[in-house]
């Protein structure tokens, strides 16, 4: 005599819990190049102290992923960058549906955080030091806020320029603030605890308008 199949139930499927506020974070990188981005370059190292402190600080109320691209180089209109960029987004936001997206990008992660800023699914757009070409900032749809902080003594990339842009952005009717920081270079190892506050303080800001 066989003895009956039983027939178990399948355990449930096991997905992540949705965070409040999702933050992807975009590193910095060159003008022209078509040398291999890694992980490892300067870029990238400085903005990790970000990423770690903002997932610290707010815990399961965030998910923070810091992106890579295939090239260091923005490399002219090829915007080398730019489909790695949308690339790590449309996955952020495919893991965590209706989850409002916080930008945080420095030099040309900065110029990429505009032009990722037309995407609606975007709500917050901090710009570090930003690389901002040919009016990037004019990309950003209206319901986004923005803040853009940039050193004074920055060379590599121009405030004025930031500044400018942030006053457009205002006129337009955006919620859009600059913060100059005096005598600060372009890599942010200078007044660490500005830099890095601000953006605490911004995810902050982003997580109690979901509360």
């Amino acid at each position: 005599m066989s003895l009956p199949t039983l027939s178990l139930p399948k355990p449930p499927l096991l997905t992540p819990s949705s965070p409040a506020v999702a933050v992807l974070v975009l590193p910095g990188g060159t003008d022209f190049s078509y040398q291999p981005f890694s992980r490892w370059q300067p870029s990238a190292l400085r903005m990790y102290p970000f990423t770690a402190s903002i997932q610290a600080r707010f815990g399961a109320s965030v998910r923070v992923h810091q992106a890579g691209y295939r090239v260091r180089g923005w490399n002219g209109g090829q915007a080398s960058p730019l489909p790695y960029a949308r690339h790590a987004l449309d996955r952020l936001t495919r893991r965590y549906p209706d989850t409002p997206v916080v930008l945080v990008g420095h030099s040309m992660g900065g110029r990429l955080v505009a032009q990722l800023g037309d995407d609606e699914r975007v709500t917050d757009i901090l710009a570090l030091a930003p690389w901002w070409q040919f009016a990037d900032w004019r990309r950003i749809h209206d319901g986004a806020r923005v803040l853009a902080i940039h050193g004074e003594g920055d060379t590599v990339t121009r405030p004025a320029r930031t500044a400018k842009g942030i006053a457009e952005l205002a006129a337009r009717g955006l919620q859009a603030e600059y913060v100059a920081v005096p005598g600060g270079g372009h890599a942010m190892l200078d007044h660490v605890g500005l830099w890095q506050g601000a953006a605490l303080r911004f995810v902050g800001q982003a997580l109690d308008r979901r509360r």
